[in-house]
């Protein structure tokens, strides 16, 4: 069996896919499999994808039509054989030691989930977000972050500690058993990664940067951040308040309470509801109602 399934999703990438996939063919540790899955390219990446399969038998590519980003990761596991996984998004890429200091860590700490911390790269330059990495783990005995944490983590600053990214991480295989991400939907990481953390015994954090996430301007989430249409932001509210619904919902039957994420959840309802000036007055009060709806019933179901 393989160590490590490498799961890359690939959509009009090819900019940006060679250096992916070059970064992953040299790394350090080379007991790995590719599983790369073209969501419907338009551009050259599928072309691209294929040049690896030729070079390296360890690459192997997949094409469906676009199921977006829950759905083609889906498709990834379900080819996956390795004992541990992780996730490399097709436009970033990875340093030399990624998985080496990876499996080195899960190794020496028999970890259920290893994660590491990321620089972004844009506009020709480097940027190290979050602060010190090595004081943030070493808030926590052997670097060991609780299952309490890891749940706050989206909660916090949008991500603290860099646990609710897929990417930048290694992940016992056994953790994505009967695991199924939520498709045709915005912001999955969020929406999917708390299910791993209530199955995972041990969380280690590992204070390594060996992960570069590419800043681009035509990427989702930057679309989801600079656009002001009213439609677009109410589907990504929309998307975070499911996203907080499946969480209450698994955190619910696993018999879990957290104070936290319940004031958290109320914190994110209330910004909601604030008008919000470039709307119109008929927009403000239809956001307004969709938001009390759901705020009830979370809270409604937090009561009992």
């Amino acid at each position: 069996m393989v160590k490590v399934s490498i799961g890359v999703p690939v959509y009009n990438v090819d900019q940006w896919l060679r250096q992916c996939l070059d970064s992953i063919r040299q790394q350090s540790f080379q007991d790995f499999e590719v599983i790369m899955v073209d969501d419907g390219s338009t551009d050259n990446s599928f072309e691209i994808c294929q040049e690896y399969v030729f070079k390296d038998k360890r690459f192997k590519l997949y094409h469906q039509e676009n199921k977006k980003n829950g759905g083609v990761r889906n498709t990834c596991l379900k080819y996956m054989s390795g004992e541990y996984v992780t996730w490399i998004d097709s436009d970033d890429w990875v340093e030399v030691d990624y998985l080496k200091n990876l499996v080195t860590e899960q190794i020496r700490t028999q970890a259920d989930i290893v994660s590491m911390g990321f620089k972004m790269f844009g506009n020709g330059k480097y940027y190290i977000v979050g602060g010190d990495i090595n004081e943030k783990y070493g808030r926590f005995q052997d670097n060991i972050i609780p299952r309490k944490v890891a749940l706050m983590d989206p909660f916090n600053n949008n991500g603290e500690y860099f646990l609710i990214h897929m990417w930048a991480n290694l992940v016992d295989a056994n953790l994505y058993r009967g695991f199924i991400f939520s498709e045709d939907v915005m912001y999955e990481d969020t929406g999917n990664k708390f299910k791993l953390f209530l199955r995972a015994k041990k969380i280690v954090g590992l204070p390594k940067l060996n992960y570069i996430y590419r800043m681009r301007e035509n990427s989702t989430m930057d679309k989801a951040r600079s656009t002001r249409d009213f439609d677009r932001i109410v589907k990504g509210r929309i998307s975070v308040i499911s996203n907080i619904e499946k969480l209450m919902y698994y955190l619910d039957i696993s018999n879990i309470k957290i104070r936290e994420i319940e004031e958290e959840t109320n914190k994110i309802f209330n910004e909601y509801l604030v008008n919000d000036a470039n709307w119109t007055e008929t927009e403000n009060i239809k956001n307004k109602n969709y938001i009390l709806r759901r705020k009830k019933l979370i809270n409604d179901t937090i009561g009992n």
